[in-house]
């Protein structure tokens, strides 16, 4: 089970940079003229596809639909279909995976700016995992269609795209290689991180409180350990007051020494 929760977020990771043109494309849409100029000249030269696309091309993407969720409600559920990708303006969402017997899993937690679904621009299957709305959210709607009609009419950007998933792919080799290394607290410590960098706010004292149940199951699968494993952890960390509070007073967490714990590797002997 550990390793189907590393390869969907290798994979996740992956696909990602495929769509990161599309990010661009919105980021450049709202806000002033001079700051979209800004963004343009900054991104187009950073990135091959993005100078290489029309301006018209670019023009057309943004004229997908907006969509707006509200806290608890569902983007699209596994197995739905794979239309297009969205961008998460405003808000936060889960990613979730729903077991045979109807158990829920989070897999990820995602804030502004995230690409939702962009395993469909690629393939157009079915969508893989389910997203909800953890937070009231503003997503615009890219649609698999208009991604390859940019596509067919400059044939060139596939080799582009070919190039960035084989440079995404070896970052991602990397990245799980050295992820192999981190301790379990380590791991788990940058999956609380994820709740609260996207759902936490500071308190008087300095620690953010996270303002969502957060479970130990939840955190189990996307830190792809045990959830006994978690348990222990979490009571290591109240023991020495990283982490306060619980599931039904919310938790609060000393930020900076969380931080910490999440940059533990092991040591050999």
């Amino acid at each position: 089970m550990t390793l189907l929760w590393s390869l969907y977020a290798a994979t996740h990771k992956l696909i990602e940079s495929v769509c990161h043109m599309t990010r661009a494309f919105l980021q450049c849409a709202w806000g002033n003229r001079m700051e979209r100029r800004q963004l343009v000249e900054a991104g187009f030269r950073s990135t091959t596809l993005l100078g290489r696309l029309p301006r018209e091309l670019s023009s057309k993407l943004l004229g997908e639909r907006t969509v707006s969720l509200r806290q608890g409600e569902t983007l699209f559920e596994r197995g739905d279909a794979g239309d297009g990708c969205y961008w998460l303006r405003h808000g936060v969402v889960a990613i979730h995976a729903t077991s045979a017997a109807g158990d829920q899993r989070t897999l990820a937690i995602l804030g502004p700016d995230a690409l939702i679904g962009e395993l469909a621009m690629i393939d157009g299957l079915p969508r893989s995992a389910s997203v909800a709305a953890l937070r009231d959210c503003s997503l615009t709607f890219i649609s698999r269609a208009a991604f390859r009609t940019m596509l067919r009419s400059q044939p060139e950007l596939y080799m582009d795209i070919v190039a960035m998933l084989a440079a995404r792919l070896r970052q991602s080799d990397e990245e799980m290689i050295a992820s192999s290394f981190l301790t379990v607290r380590a791991r788990v410590a940058r999956a609380l991180l994820q709740f609260a960098h996207h759902l936490g706010e500071t308190t008087d004292t300095g620690r953010v409180r996270i303002q969502h149940k957060v479970t130990q199951s939840d955190l189990a699968a996307m830190a792809g350990v045990a959830r006994e494993s978690v348990s222990r952890t979490l009571g290591v960390w109240h023991k020495v007051k990283i982490l306060e509070g619980s599931l039904r007073t919310r938790y609060l967490v000393d930020m900076r020494r969380l931080e910490r714990e999440a940059t533990a590797v092991e040591h050999p002997g």
